[in-house]
């Protein structure tokens, strides 16, 4: 009876070990079933999504050079502006005569009183230097009319009108009382500036019949 009943132990146990193996094996081939179910998932590619559409050139890209091209250009238009509008103009020097003839003129409707005929002398004056090449120094009246006789280019009978002009100038200007007749002085002294215009005509058609003789004996 013992050794049946060992017998019989023996059996159910080896009985389940069978079952047990058996669902070990059933679980286990379910486990490499999914197993290789999920790698078989994750091995496939996913599909693609759609490119983006391709990105525009920026404005900079696209006109950078136009730019950098036109600021270069502007600023050298203000550049060459402000060196027009800031450069000391050319000083346009007008001949003896007709800054004479101008200052003159503006003395016409003005008073004949002491500073008026100054002024009109040194305009006077100021002339004759320039037109006859006179030493610019400072003289009086009477030394201005020394030299003007001993000015060959003005002439003798020109330097004695001028000089009865200028002393005649001085007797009114230093009068003690204003002298109710006229002198007419700014007239006086546009008559005595044609005189002298056609005085130095003179002598420039006297130094170009001189050149012209000399001239055609050479040629």
């Amino acid at each position: 009876m013992k050794r049946k009943r060992r017998k019989q132990k023996v059996e159910s146990r080896n009985n389940f070990h069978r079952g047990a193996r058996g669902v070990f094996y059933f679980l286990f081939s379910v486990f490499c079933f999914h197993l290789s179910a999920f790698a078989q998932v994750t091995n496939d590619i996913p599909p693609l999504t759609p490119a983006y559409p391709e990105i525009p050139p920026t404005f900079w890209e696209q006109h950078g050079i136009a730019v950098i091209l036109a600021s270069l250009a502007a600023l050298l238009a203000i550049g060459i502006t402000v060196w027009l509008l800031l450069r000391p103009k050319p000083v346009v020097l007008l001949p003896p005569e007709v800054h004479a003839r101008r200052a003159l003129e503006l003395l016409r409707q003005r008073n004949e009183d002491g500073n008026v005929l100054s002024q009109i002398s040194q305009i006077l004056r100021r002339y004759l230097m320039a037109a006859f090449e006179m030493s610019p120094d400072e003289l009086t009246t009477s030394e201005f009319c020394l030299a003007l006789q001993q000015n060959e280019k003005i002439g003798g009978e020109l330097a004695t009108r001028i000089s009865e002009f200028l002393r005649r100038c001085d007797e009114l200007k230093f009068a003690p009382t204003h002298s109710s007749t006229s002198l007419n002085a700014v007239a006086h002294a546009l008559e005595l500036v044609e005189l002298s215009e056609a005085r130095r005509a003179h002598l420039r058609q006297l130094v170009e019949a001189q050149t012209k003789p000399e001239s055609a004996s050479r040629a």
